[in-house]
């Protein structure tokens, strides 16, 4: 299928970051082009020489963000978009996007974007269950806005129970279902 589908990684600052490393070899194989857009935060836990190496692209953090193909890089790359996914997405995250807050790339790409927007939560259950993020999610559901997960399972904290991100067989599944493949 080429480079017929173009989705946008947004990539969060989370343990869960080395996963979206995962999803974006898995998605190139089936010669999906993704942009990697990684956060400060997930740059924390994984490098964009990881992305480049898997996807074949440039990667996307706040060292290039300006100008790309003529356009604010937000602009540019979420015009080209057919699906923008987060994965892993932070609770801080969520809340900025369900706010209107755009202090970096991603979250400027994610309110400028006119593609659909696929988000897959992972954080510790205390913060996932939390009033104020169940408020945003749903603010956010109400927008368009696609949730995928999280899961119950055993928590990088050492906690058991929901906010583990969804495995990424199944996040890739949802993202070929959504782009018809």
């Amino acid at each position: 299928m080429g480079d017929s589908s173009r989705i946008v990684l947004g990539v969060t600052g989370s343990i869960a970051a080395y996963r979206a490393a995962e999803l974006a070899s898995t998605l190139t194989k089936e010669g999906v082009a993704v942009d990697a857009v990684l956060t400060d935060e997930a740059l924390r836990f994984i490098t964009p020489l990881t992305f480049a190496a898997l996807t074949r692209r440039e990667v996307f953090t706040r060292e290039n963000d300006g100008m790309f193909k003529g356009q604010p890089t937000h602009i540019a790359i979420g015009d080209r978009a057919d699906l923008v996914v987060v994965a892993p997405a932070t609770a801080h995250l969520i809340a900025q996007v369900a706010h209107g807050l755009a202090p970096d790339l991603l979250t400027s790409l994610l309110l400028a974007t006119p593609a659909p927007v696929l988000i897959a939560p992972a954080m510790n259950g205390k913060m996932w269950n939390h009033p104020a993020t169940q408020d945003n999610v749903n603010l956010l559901r109400k927008r368009g806005v696609n949730f995928i997960g999280p899961e119950a399972g055993l928590l990088a904290c050492g906690y058991e129970g929901i906010g583990r991100l969804w495995p990424v067989p199944e996040i890739a599944r949802e993202i070929f279902s959504r782009l018809k493949r």
